[in-house]
């Protein structure tokens, strides 16, 4: 399978940080990128060129473990490759490389034995403590191979009250960076976002924050409620006619549980998933879904990774968060490619456009202490969409911004 130019760039660059620097590099690629080819192409050679090699590959979820391992069959049919995950129900340490659930694999350094290779997908999740499954996994195996060497990937690299991965302590030394978003969407592997500003709004006053973000029992509190669900699925119909698949974000299961009863009393098919719905159910509603069957879906912390979905085009934000990575991850799901339209519409109830920026230029998350300012965009008199600050010509309508237009976009 041939990479696309920047996915062989990004490989490239990788091997000429290694090979000029000590320590942990961060490849940063954005959603749709295709990490997940990177990642095959990465282990194919590595055991090509030196077959002793032992790779060890860690992710969160189950989803993207198999996802990783079904591109690594496709890219390399016949790898030596295992399963451990106990989602899965694959357990198998024997071959050199190995896709792994660090909750599964977390506290068997002594089983898994020397490895040469750690990639961590998602590796934003890691801690800049000394603390946390990853880290003492990555520890104990530090200690059987001092020479390990650990590599990251995410679209999104920066956490909470840190600001990015590799500053201060954390265990990434420095962030490769082989493409941008932009090139991505400009060169045709990536879809547009339309993001528009709506009307209704989700209000935030008086929900409390723990660890830099908002705790969401008190926020679920404060956005889900009769008169505010009501506006939002109305507007939701109003200015999404034409889309085929709309995908919703809430707070919490009640509030995906709620949105997903309006959307159903107003004629539209909708369902829900949430962590309560089984895998079972899960694959039946997605599949519904992805089959046209479904139009609407409200889901509560399970579909912001490892959920592609290409001709997803809504994505309705009824989630305010602090967090730009959660952000990301959430308008990231529309990036896909289409069938039917060249774009995704967001409608971003939540403000989290206006709390972090375009999803092409977001802003890193302030570190413990700091404080954020505004984030700097503004909205289109004539359809509403919500672009960076420097934009001149508004790319949804084509109007013309005036030349002094330069002030941010008001609450």
């Amino acid at each position: 399978m041939k990479l696309r130019d920047y996915q062989q760039r990004s490989i490239d660059l990788l091997y000429d940080w290694l090979r000029n620097n000590q320590g942990n590099p961060c490849l940063v690629l954005p959603t749709g990128s295709g990490k997940s080819h990177i990642v095959a192409a990465l282990c194919k050679d590595a055991l090509t060129q030196w077959p002793e090699t032992r790779v060890l590959m860690l992710t969160h979820v189950k989803e993207l473990i198999q996802q990783n391992a079904n591109k690594m069959r496709e890219h390399w049919p016949g790898a030596p490759m295992g399963i451990y995950s106990a989602g899965l129900r694959q357990k198998n340490l024997s071959e050199p490389i190995t896709f792994a659930g660090i909750q599964s694999i977390r506290k068997r350094a002594d089983e898994i034995g020397h490895v040469d290779l750690i990639i961590v997908d998602e590796c934003h999740l890691i801690s800049h403590k000394e603390e946390g499954g990853y880290r003492d996994l990555i520890k104990h195996l530090f200690e059987i191979n001092p020479h390990i060497r650990v590599i990251g990937l995410t679209a999104t690299p920066f956490r909470l009250g840190h600001g990015y991965i590799d500053e201060d302590g954390a265990l990434f030394d420095d962030r490769i960076e082989p493409v941008t978003l932009e090139e991505l969407i400009y060169k045709g592997y990536l879809s547009t976002l339309q993001s528009k500003r709506t009307v209704a709004k989700l209000n935030v006053d008086g929900v409390h924050k723990r660890g830099g973000e908002y705790i969401e029992s008190e926020l679920q509190a404060a956005v889900d409620n009769d008169d505010i669900n009501g506006q939002v699925v109305d507007e939701v119909i109003h200015r999404a006619k034409d889309c085929r698949h709309w995908l919703f974000f809430c707070t919490g299961v009640k509030h995906a549980e709620n949105i997903a009863e309006d959307l159903n009393d107003m004629g539209i098919t909708a369902a829900c998933v949430t962590g309560k719905t089984s895998l079972s159910q899960r694959e039946d509603i997605l599949s519904r879904f992805k089959a046209g069957e479904i139009q609407a879906l409200t889901n509560a912390n399970v579909l912001t990774t490892g959920f592609d979905f290409p001709d997803l085009d809504l994505i309705v934000m009824l989630r305010p968060t602090l967090s730009p990575a959660l952000y990301m991850q959430m308008a990231g799901r529309g990036l896909r490619p289409k069938s039917h339209t060249k774009h995704c519409l967001v409608l971003d109830f939540a403000g989290n456009i206006e709390t972090h920026g375009p999803i092409t230029r977001v802003r890193p998350p302030e570190k413990a202490g700091g404080v954020a300012g505004e984030a700097p965009v503004k909205v289109c008199d004539e359809c509403s969409e919500i672009v960076h600050i420097s934009v001149m010509t508004c790319p949804a309508c084509g109007y013309e911004f005036p030349e002094s237009d330069n002030k941010p976009l008001m609450q």
